[in-house]
């Protein structure tokens, strides 16, 4: 069974994360977004409601579930026998970020990480601009799924 772990913080999930599932979903038998949960990190949105913008978002996937995590990815993946990770590329920054997470979780692990390049038109978002514009109360719907649209 090919099951992938695709992880994130999703403050919000955007139309960039939609795709890079919705892409994932014919090369894997099942996808597991997981929702890492840092804290020292300061988010927007609580977990709860991150959570349910997902489930939200993937409720006719049968393919794709969400659960929350605390720790490394690779030990999540072990936990529930995912054996690879997905992750999008917007970038040249991304590729060498993820490059070396890549490389090191291959170190420590047999998981393989599975990279997507994001599709033209969502390229440029990230969770950080949508961000930027909510705070600044701009036009966001363009960017993210249905669920976060209700905001």
């Amino acid at each position: 069974m090919r099951k992938a772990i695709f992880p994130g913080s999703f403050d919000p999930i955007t139309l960039g994360h939609e795709d890079i599932i919705k892409r994932g979903i014919p090369l894997f038998d099942e996808i597991v977004i997981a929702i890492g949960i840092n804290a020292e990190k300061k988010y927007m949105f609580p977990l709860a409601e991150r959570k349910r913008f997902i489930e939200e978002t993937f409720k006719d996937e049968p393919k794709v579930s969400v659960i929350t995590y605390e720790g490394l990815t690779i030990d999540l993946c072990k936990r529930i026998n995912a054996n690879f990770i997905l992750r999008g590329l917007r970038n040249p920054a991304d590729f060498e970020f993820e490059k070396a997470i890549a490389h090191t979780n291959r170190q420590l692990s047999k998981i393989e990480t599975v990279f997507l390049l994001t599709a033209a038109k969502t390229s440029y978002i990230s969770s950080s601009i949508v961000r930027d514009v909510l705070r600044n109360g701009g036009e966001y719907q363009m960017l993210v799924p249905k669920a976060v649209r209700i905001l």
